[in-house]
């Protein structure tokens, strides 16, 4: 018997966004004896239960090694692993599976680039653009590479609505400029930038593209060759995979250039004492035993995703976050942190008087879960002159039921506060 997965077959899109919400076991649950109401998508996602069957059945039946057995199990394990790169790289358009590495997420995938190529091509005198929104491990990584080879790192700066500031960016990006990286959609403010747009004005520069599409990736359908990113780094739990697993596409040109990452096994062709013969593309950047469950739960996930009519989706999602932002002008001093023209399903806000890790305790007992803090974002809220937000998130499974039980909640927190 094999558990090996395979395509999904073609089928008419899902419409029905409200629908999918019963895919998904997690949510069916009671917490604090209240119904389970899940706003933590931006830091996690929930798995449906397509990946959970197929997470199950790698472990319970092809639980073996990859590319080096010859026994039946192994080469099992190596098609599903292997069929789940093909998957990922035909979702994101890709022109090629060595495009494809897999990481262990968004994290690991940009520091491979940050170490590889910004090792490689970064000296005394260039400079790496970022903003002001990145996650940090948008900014830690190349300030990291920075310190190590002498180049600067340059934050664009971003407006009261939490949006790129284009004009301050034109003017910072310079001949000096190596790379840019910047983040699709912000984690702690929503705001979607104009990622086609960016990455032509750094190409016109001269300067290699690194895209963090961790958010982006449940909300909307990415395809690198038409955005023509350098690199798009993503994680599998932001996007209804298992954790552990993330994925780095890169131009095959551009890998081919760069150094390993890291050493071990997998990653080679021969080993001598005298010297070292790397693999070819994408062993050459996956070193040791991968994370084959992981692996095989994203290729789950893409078929689940690929299902989905995106332009419904966006529809969906869209009309959620204005009817909870508008549902929030009714709490009595309450501040939405993020304004941007184009945002995507995430709500940072500040209560006068409350502390946000207040607000998420109080809400959390009548059954919602939200997020508090810098959601690894302190810039961010170095900007905006606050030391944390909550921050309410979505995805394709929550409804406006949610909301509602958010706002009751919230009243509460003002209640017992005030």
């Amino acid at each position: 018997m094999s558990a090996v997965a395979t395509k999904s077959p073609d089928l008419a899109p899902i419409t029905d966004i409200a629908s999918l919400r019963e895919d998904f076991p997690a949510l069916q649950q009671r917490v604090h004896g209240q119904p389970l109401t899940y706003l933590d998508s931006a830091a996690s996602s929930q798995c449906p239960q397509a990946v959970l069957d197929a997470v199950v059945r790698q472990q319970s039946l092809d639980h073996a090694n990859v590319h080096r057995g010859v026994h039946q199990l192994s080469e099992r394990s190596t098609l599903a692993y292997e069929s789940a790169r093909e998957r990922v790289r035909d979702y994101i358009n890709a022109a090629s599976e060595h495009e494809i590495v897999f990481t262990r997420g968004t994290t690991e995938s940009i520091n491979l680039v940050a170490e590889s190529l910004g090792g490689s091509r970064l000296s005394a005198g260039d400079e790496v653009l970022i903003t002001w929104m990145e996650h940090h491990s948008n900014i830690v990584p190349w300030q990291m590479i920075c310190e190590r080879t002498g180049a600067r790192l340059v934050p664009a700066p971003i407006t009261d609505a939490g949006e790129i500031d284009l004009e301050a960016f034109d003017r910072l990006l310079t001949d000096r400029t190596r790379i840019v990286a910047f983040v699709h959609i912000s984690n702690a403010l929503g705001t979607v930038n104009p990622a086609r747009e960016l990455i032509a004005k750094a190409h016109a520069a001269g300067a290699v593209v690194v895209v963090d599409g961790a958010q982006a990736m449940p909300h909307k359908r990415v395809d690198v060759r038409d955005l023509d990113c350098d690199f798009y780094a993503f994680s599998g739990h932001k996007m209804f995979a298992p954790t552990g697993i993330g994925v780095l596409y890169g131009k095959e040109r551009l890998l081919e250039e760069m150094p390993p990452w890291q050493g071990g096994g997998e990653m080679i062709l021969t080993v001598s004492f005298d010297g070292t013969t790397y693999n070819a593309l994408p062993c050459k950047f996956e070193a040791g035993t991968p994370n084959i469950t992981g692996a095989v739960g994203l290729g789950a996930a893409v078929d689940y995703l690929a299902r989905i009519d995106f332009a419904a989706l966006e529809a969906h999602e869209t009309a959620l976050l204005g009817h909870a932002s508008e549902r929030l002008t009714e709490i009595d001093g309450a501040r939405i942190i993020g304004t941007a023209a184009d945002k995507a399903s995430v709500l940072s806000f500040v209560i006068d008087g409350i502390h946000a890790h207040d607000v998420g305790t109080i809400v959390d007992a009548a059954g919602v879960a939200v997020r508090t803090g810098h959601h690894c974002a302190m810039p961010v809220m170095d900007r905006f002159g606050v030391a944390a937000t909550a921050r309410a998130s979505f995805a394709l499974y929550n409804d406006d039921d949610d909301i509602d039980r958010l706002i009751l909640g919230l009243r509460q927190a003002v209640e017992l506060f005030r």
